[in-house]
């Protein structure tokens, strides 16, 4: 069974950057998809970023393209999302996530992971 940790967020201004890291632990990370998912206060969990294992396979939906950037470091067991130019829209809570599955089984949706940690709080502030 592995466990993810989230880690990295807090309470920023519009125009801030953020970095989320993820831990993964226990189990076999081995050819794990991971990536990211979001929650806004009253709304559904969204897909926000997905990288493959060997990292040749990255998406990231419309609304964070060009300022948010996935990254995974498999020795370590670490998820990775960097995120630049802030915006009072990001703010939710943000989940880790795996599967093993496909890139495309998280651009289709939170159903279905594997493993989730219990998320992180960004607040972006206007």
């Amino acid at each position: 069974q592995v466990q993810l940790v989230e880690s990295g967020g807090g309470l920023v201004q519009a125009g801030d950057s953020l970095t989320l890291s993820c831990a993964a632990s226990g189990g076999t990370f081995g050819n794990l998809v991971m990536g990211w998912f979001r929650q806004a206060p009253g709304k559904e969990r969204e897909f926000v970023s997905v990288i493959s294992w060997g990292g040749s396979m990255i998406q990231y939906t419309d609304s964070v393209k060009g300022r948010f950037t996935i990254s995974r470091d498999n020795r370590k067991g670490t998820l990775s999302l960097q995120m630049d130019r802030l915006k009072p829209e990001d703010t939710a809570v943000y989940y880790c996530a795996a599967k093993r599955g496909s890139v495309r089984d998280f651009v289709e949706g939170p159903r279905g992971m594997d493993y989730w940690g219990k998320g992180t709080l960004v607040t972006v502030s206007s």
